[in-house]
C-alpha cells in the first residue's frame, strides 16, 4: 500500500514474483496510472516458470484477442502482478469469481477509460508445494468466453457481416448461371445454395449482435458508445418489421413467379437452372424475413423497461378506476 491506501499492488503469493522491487509500479501509479500491469514477456520468464503451452499459445493468443476486441495496449492480460488506484477499481464493480477475473479487470478498466500502463516484470518458478489450481483448457475457455461475451461486434457483428457480404457476392456471381473458374473447375447451383445459407446466417448474426449490444447498454454491462448508440436507436422494432415485410413480399413474389412458370410446364421437369436459383433466393428471403420479424419482436420486449411498464400500469389504473 502507498499514499495512505490510495494505491494497491497485488500479486500471486507463490514466490513467482519479486515483491522487493516494485519501484516501476509505484512510479507509474504516482505518474497518474490507474491500472499498472506487469508484462512477463518483456521482463523475462525464467526456466520452468511457465508451461510452454501457456507461454507460446494460451497467453499470447488470449492477450492478442483482448487487444483486438478492446484496443487495450496490454501485452500480458494474465500477469499475476499488477498495481491500481484502489477506488477506481472498486468503482468497476468486478463480478467474476474464477480465473477470468484477470481479464475482467483489464477489460472493465478499458471500457471505463481508466489510464492503463504496463511495466516489465520477471516471472520465476513458483515455490508452491502443491499442484496449481489453473486448468489450461477450462480456464482458457473461461477467459475467451468472457472476452467474446463483452464484445458483441466481434462475436456477432463482424463475422455476420463477413458471411452476409460473401454470400451476397457468391449469389450475385452465380445468379446469371454457371461460373467457370479455370479448366475443369466451375461453380453452379450447389455453390449458389451455399451463398444463400451464408446470407441467412450472416443476417441472423448481425441482428443478434444488435440485440446483444442494446441489452448490454440497457443493463450497463457495456458503456454506451456514441456512434453505436445512434445505430441502435435507429434500429427499432417497427423498422425491423418493415424490412421483414418487404423481404417477405419479395420472397413470396419470387416463389409465385417460379410456380407460375412451373405450372405453364404442367408441373413437369424443368431444365432451366435460373428458375431454381429464383426459388432458392426467394425461400432465403422468406427465411430472413421470419428471422427479422421474430428478432424485431424480441427487440420490442427488451424495450419494455420495468419503469415504463409500471408507469403505463399507473396510467391505466387512473383511466379505469375500480369502483
Amino acid at each position: 500500500h502507498a499514499a495512505r491506501g490510495r494505491y494497491v499492488i497485488m500479486g500471486d503469493a507463490d514466490d513467482s514474483y519479486d515483491f522487493s522491487d516494485l519501484s516501476a509500479f509505484v512510479a507509474a501509479l504516482r505518474d497518474g496510472g490507474q491500472l499498472v500491469m506487469g508484462n512477463r514477456f518483456k521482463g523475462g520468464i525464467l526456466p520452468g516458470a511457465m508451461p510452454l503451452l501457456h507461454r507460446y499459445l494460451g497467453n499470447p493468443v488470449l492477450s492478442a484477442i483482448g487487444r483486438l476486441f478492446f484496443r487495450i495496449p496490454v501485452g500480458d492480460f494474465h500477469c499475476g502482478l499488477r498495481g491500481f488506484d484502489r477506488q477506481s477499481i472498486i468503482d468497476l464493480d468486478l463480478r467474476t469469481t474464477g480465473m477470468e477475473f484477470a481479464s475482467e479487470m483489464v477489460v472493465s478498466a478499458s471500457l471505463a477509460h481508466l489510464d492503463i500502463r504496463e511495466v516489465p516484470t520477471v516471472l520465476a518458478k513458483d515455490g508452491r508445494s502443491r499442484p496449481p489450481h489453473l486448468r489450461t483448457w477450462r480456464d482458457g475457455w473461461r477467459h475467451l468466453r468472457f472476452l467474446m461475451l463483452h464484445s458483441p461486434r466481434w462475436s456477432f457483428g463482424y463475422p455476420g457481416a463477413a458471411l452476409m457480404i460473401a454470400g451476397m457476392a457468391l449469389v450475385a456471381a452465380l445468379l446469371p448461371g454457371q461460373l467457370s473458374l479455370w479448366d475443369g473447375v466451375s461453380l453452379d447451383i450447389r455453390a449458389f445454395l451455399v451463398g444463400c445459407m451464408a446470407i441467412v446466417v450472416g443476417v441472423q448474426a448481425i441482428v443478434h449482435g444488435v440485440i446483444a449490444r442494446r441489452f448490454a447498454a440497457m443493463h450497463q454491462l457495456l458503456p454506451a458508445h456514441r456512434r453505436a448508440q445512434h445505430l441502435l436507436d435507429a434500429v427499432s422494432m417497427e423498422r425491423i418489421l418493415q424490412a421483414a415485410a418487404v423481404l417477405l413480399a419479395a420472397g413470396v413474389g419470387g416463389i409465385a413467379y417460379a410456380t407460375g412458370v412451373w405450372a405453364d410446364a404442367h408441373f413437369g421437369a424443368i431444365a432451366d437452372g435460373k428458375l431454381l436459383r429464383i426459388m432458392l433466393l426467394s425461400m432465403s428471403a422468406i427465411v430472413v424475413a421470419v428471422q427479422l420479424g421474430l428478432s424485431g419482436f424480441l427487440l420490442g420486449v427488451l424495450d419494455l423497461r420495468p419503469g415504463s411498464v409500471r408507469a403505463q400500469q399507473a396510467r391505466l389504473r387512473a383511466a379505469f378506476p375500480v369502483e
